[in-house]
């Protein structure tokens, strides 16, 4: 044992158990072209078992912000993880790539394995749902730069995509449909401001209210983020989508811009889908100018495909087919900008 780095607050044995815990983790999200054991110095993974004749490969990497400090709070961090994967996963998707790998960081104040486990086990539950190869990772105690309670977590993610098949918005153009995908929640994004309105309202994480629908408000804020690998990688099997974008931290008005050409605005269609409870509490509590939530949160749509008006009919039964519930919500236009109209 290393007593004197022990002294200095790092537990080397604390680092080998959680190693030892989550090795059921990462093994339980191994997929075709993965390669290797935990603990190598470098995550492999072989692309030619996947038969790609021209692969782009895409990269994201992420965090979850401070909705972290909510999972403190709470003493709740088994989902926290997924929110790491998919705030990567749907990035690179939105370029029609496949995730393929992920990795992530996770750097504590004092390492509690059975904690970290949690948090691994809920990266590798992310990972299974983007059918993604959780291949490798970090964990750092660092005593002096995190409280012994605190921790943050950060992701990277590579995924593949065919050349022909890429998607980077030259296809966008006016008159395309705009269809939303259900959000399970807030996601991963404007927690300072949902912690600001919390504690400003004297709420408490821990306790339930009537617009909880029975859960502590809590549990209903760590709602893991969507992963929307699966149901769209079905839909541009047959699709051909012209752009998509995955509605993260500025909302509609910075994030669906983002697949336009200049001169391309979009007006988006309020009432076309259900904005949840939410929304609604966060807009009333902290008195925030109903325009301005679009600017903030994701409204209720975790994520937006533009698609040419013919294909509209298609692309709703084949994601109505994975589950989704989308919904038509607005259309690319000309000028710049969003339009939100009732």
């Amino acid at each position: 044992m290393a007593k004197s780095y022990e002294a200095s607050g790092v537990n080397l044995e604390a680092g080998y158990e959680v190693v030892s815990r989550i090795k059921k983790h990462v093994s339980s999200t191994v997929r075709p072209g993965s390669m290797g054991n935990i603990g190598a110095f470098g995550g492999m993974f072989d692309l030619g078992s996947l038969n790609y004749e021209h692969p782009i490969l895409v990269s994201g990497t992420d965090g979850v912000g401070t909705k972290l400090k909510i999972a403190f709070a709470t003493n709740c961090h088994d989902t926290i993880g997924i929110d790491a994967v998919a705030m990567c996963v749907n990035d690179v998707l939105a370029q029609g790539a496949q995730p393929l790998i992920f990795l992530d960081y996770v750097a504590v104040g004092k390492n509690d394995p059975a904690v970290v486990e949690k948090i691994v086990a809920g990266v590798a539950e992310g990972c299974r749902q983007a059918n993604c190869a959780l291949v490798g990772g970090e964990t750092a105690e660092m005593p002096g730069m995190y409280a012994p309670e605190d921790y943050d977590i950060a992701g990277f993610t590579v995924g593949a995509v065919e050349k022909n098949k890429l998607i980077d918005c030259s296809k966008v153009k006016v008159g395309d449909q705009l269809i939303g995908l259900p959000s399970t929640g807030v996601h991963s994004n404007g927690f300072s401001l949902v912690r600001k309105i919390v504690a400003d309202n004297n709420l408490d994480f821990n306790k339930s209210y009537p617009f909880t629908n029975g859960e502590t408000l809590g549990k209903m804020l760590l709602t893991p983020t969507k992963i929307y690998v699966r149901p769209i990688l079905k839909l541009l099997e047959d699709v051909d989508a012209h752009g998509i974008a995955h509605i993260t931290g500025g909302g509609f008005d910075e994030n669906i811009p983002r697949i336009l050409k200049p001169g391309q605005g979009v007006i988006v269609k309020e009432g076309s889908w259900e904005i949840l409870p939410v929304f609604k509490m966060l807009e009333e509590l902290g008195h925030i100018p109903h325009r301005e939530m679009f600017n903030i949160f994701n409204m209720g749509i975790g994520m937006v495909v533009a698609v040419d008006s013919c294909n509209v009919p298609g692309a709703l039964e084949i994601l109505q087919s994975e589950g989704l519930n989308p919904s038509v919500i607005g259309e690319i236009v000309e000028g710049e900008g969003v339009k939100i109209e009732m």
